[in-house]
C-alpha cells in the first residue's frame, strides 16, 4: 500500500461519530442488490410449484431445486471471495458480479420457461463475485479493535433490508398478478441502478477494495483478470446440469465442503502466531454452527412460501392481504425497524461492560429461533375446518424469527471480519456464505421432508404435515442454543481481544 493509500485509509477509520459516510453509500448498493436476490427468493419456489404458469413441478421438488439453487448461490461466494482476495479486489469483483446478475435475471425476464435454469445459472455465478465482497468492504470501514463496528454492521444489515422489503412485496406482487417475467425483468433493473451507483461512489473508498496485484505491470495484471472472468463463464455449463438434477447437487456438496475445510487447514498452518490461529479456529466453530442456524431460518424462501400459499389466511386484522407478501417482507420489515435499536442496545451495553460475548449471542439466536417455530407449530391451533390458518399469527412467529436472526447475521458478519487476517478476510467471508449454502442446501432437504407427498392431500393433511416439521426444527435450535451457552468460555478463551 502506498503513503497515499495509507494516508485515505487512516482518514476513513477517523471518522466522528458513529458511522462513517462510506458505510451509507455501501449499504445503498447493497441495498438494491437486496431487491434482486429477495425478490427472486421469494417467486422462486412458487414459480416452480405453478402448476399453470410456472414450471408445474411437486412441492417436494420445489423445494429441493429451491434449496439446490440456494446452495449455489452462497457456495460460488466462496469462490468469488477467494478470487477478489488474491487477483480482482473487491471493487472490480462487485462489478463484474452485478453484470452477470443483470444478465441472468433479463435473460428469465424474457422468457421464464424457456431460459430458467440458464439464467438462474449466471445469477447464482454473479452473486458469488458480488455478495461477499461488499460485506468485506464494510469491515475494512473500521481500524482494529473499534467498539463501533457491530453498531456499523447493525445498520448496514437494517439499510440492506429496505431493498429485501421492497423485491419481496414487489417481485411477489408482479409475479403472481401480471407475470412471473415481469418479477425478474424488475430484479434486473434494480441491478443496474445498484451498480451504476457504486460506480459513482467507488472513489471515496479510497483504498478499500482496489485489487491486491495492482503493483503487477498492466500486461500481467490483466491477463489473471481476463482468466478469472472466463473461468467464472466456464463454469455455466457445470452448474446448469447440477441444478437441473438435484442429484448432482448432492455430489457437489460432498465434494466443495471438504475441498474448503482442506484450503482452510492450509491457511491455518500459514498464520505464524498462536493468538492468530486461535482466533481462526474460533471463527471456523461459529460458522460450522451457523450451517444449522441457516437450514432453520431459510425455510422462508421453500416450505414458508409454500405453506403461506396453501394454509394461510389472506387476511392480517380485517385487511387483505396475499400471506406471500408477508411471508417475502415481514422479516425485512422487521429488521429494518429492531437492527439500528439493536445496535444502540449493544453499544449501550458496551458501555455498561455487560454487553454478552458473540458466542453468548449466537446461543441467544438459537433459542429464539426455537421459540419462532414453536409458534409456526402452534399455528395448527389456529386453523379451521378447511385447514387455513391465521396470517396474525404467521407475522408474529416472523417476528420472533427476526430477533433471532439480529443476534446472529449481522454479528456473524462483523465476527468474521474482526478474527480474520486482513488478507484472508474476503476468503473468510466467502467460508461464512458456504456455511449458508449447506444451510440452504439443508434447508431444501427438510423442507422436501415435511411437504406431503401425496398430490391429493388435503389442505388439513399439508398443514399438519409442515407443523410437525416445525416442531422439530425448533426442538434442533433448542439443542443447539444450549450447546453453544454450555461451551461459550472455551470458544471466548480462543478469541482472546475480541469479544
Amino acid at each position: 500500500m502506498t503513503a497515499t493509500d495509507q494516508k485515505q485509509l487512516e482518514e476513513i477509520h477517523n471518522f466522528k461519530g458513529k458511522y462513517p459516510k462510506q458505510l451509507w453509500h455501501l449499504f445503498m448498493v447493497e441495498m438494491w442488490e437486496r431487491f434482486c436476490f429477495y425478490g427472486m427468493r421469494g417467486v422462486l419456489a412458487l414459480f416452480m410449484a405453478d402448476q399453470l404458469m410456472g414450471l408445474g413441478l411437486s412441492e417436494k421438488d420445489s423445494n429441493l431445486k429451491y434449496g439446490a439453487i440456494q446452495a449455489f448461490v452462497y457456495a460460488f461466494t466462496f469462490i468469488g471471495g477467494i478470487f477478489a482476495d488474491k487477483i480482482l479486489g473487491f471493487k472490480k469483483s462487485l462489478v463484474f458480479g452485478g453484470l452477470v446478475m443483470i444478465a441472468g435475471n433479463l435473460l428469465i425476464g424474457i422468457d421464464p420457461h424457456q431460459f430458467f435454469y440458464y439464467g438462474i445459472t449466471l445469477t447464482i455465478i454473479g452473486t458469488g463475485f458480488f455478495k461477499p465482497n461488499i460485506s468485506s468492504m464494510v469491515g475494512e470501514l473500521y481500524a482494529e479493535g473499534d467498539p463501533r463496528r457491530d453498531a456499523g454492521f447493525s445498520l448496514f444489515y437494517s439499510g440492506i433490508n429496505i431493498g429485501a422489503l421492497l423485491g419481496g412485496i414487489v417481485c411477489v406482487y408482479l409475479g403472481k398478478n401480471y407475470g412471473w417475467n415481469y418479477a425478474f425483468l424488475s430484479a434486473a433493473a434494480v441491478m443496474v441502478i445498484g451498480v451504476l451507483f457504486f460506480l459513482a461512489i467507488r472513489k471515496e473508498l479510497g483504498p478499500i477494495g482496489n485489487s491486491p496485484i495492482n503493483h503487477l505491470q498492466a500486461p500481467k495484471r490483466k491477463s489473471r483478470e481476463i482468466m478469472v472472468y472466463i473461468g467464472a463463464l466456464v463454469c455455466i455449463p457445470l452448474i446448469y446440469i447440477m441444478i437441473n438434477n438435484t442429484k448432482y447437487t448432492d455430489l457437489f456438496m460432498f465434494i466443495v465442503g471438504p475441498l474448503a475445510v482442506l484450503y482452510y487447514i492450509i491457511q491455518l498452518t500459514k498464520i505464524e502466531s498462536s493468538a492468530g490461529k486461535q482466533k481462526f479456529i474460533a471463527a471456523f466453530i461459529m460458522i460450522a454452527f451457523s450451517i444449522l442456524f441457516f437450514a432453520i431460518f431459510e425455510q422462508a424462501g421453500g416450505s414458508l412460501a409454500l405453506f403461506a400459499n396453501s394454509n394461510v389466511t389472506p387476511t392480517l386484522f380485517g385487511l387483505s392481504l396475499d400471506p406471500n407478501i408477508v411471508n417475502n417482507s415481514a422479516n425485512s420489515l422487521y429488521v429494518i425497524a429492531f437492527a439500528p435499536l439493536l445496535g444502540i442496545v449493544w453499544l449501550w451495553m458496551a458501555k455498561k461492560k455487560t454487553e454478552p460475548n458473540t458466542v453468548i449471542k449466537f446461543g441467544l439466536a438459537f433459542l429464539i429461533l426455537a421459540g419462532a417455530y414453536y409458534i409456526f407449530y402452534a399455528l395448527r391451533f389456529f386453523a379451521n375446518a378447511q385447514g387455513m390458518t391465521s396470517l396474525e399469527i404467521f407475522a408474529l412467529a416472523y417476528f420472533v424469527v427476526t430477533i433471532a436472526e439480529l443476534c446472529l447475521s449481522p454479528i456473524g458478519l462483523s465476527m468474521v471480519t474482526k478474527l480474520s487476517p486482513k488478507h484472508l478476510a474476503g476468503m473468510m467471508m466467502g467460508l461464512w456464505f458456504l456455511a449458508s449454502a449447506y444451510g440452504q442446501y439443508l434447508a431444501g432437504i427438510l423442507g422436501a421432508g415435511m411437504s406431503d407427498p401425496s398430490p391429493d392431500a388435503s389442505l388439513t393433511d399439508k398443514l399438519m404435515a409442515y407443523t410437525d416439521g416445525y416442531q422439530q426444527l425448533a426442538i434442533y435450535s433448542l439443542i443447539a442454543g444450549v450447546i453453544l451457552v454450555l461451551i461459550s468460555p472455551l470458544i471466548r478463551k480462543l478469541m482472546h481481544e475480541v469479544k
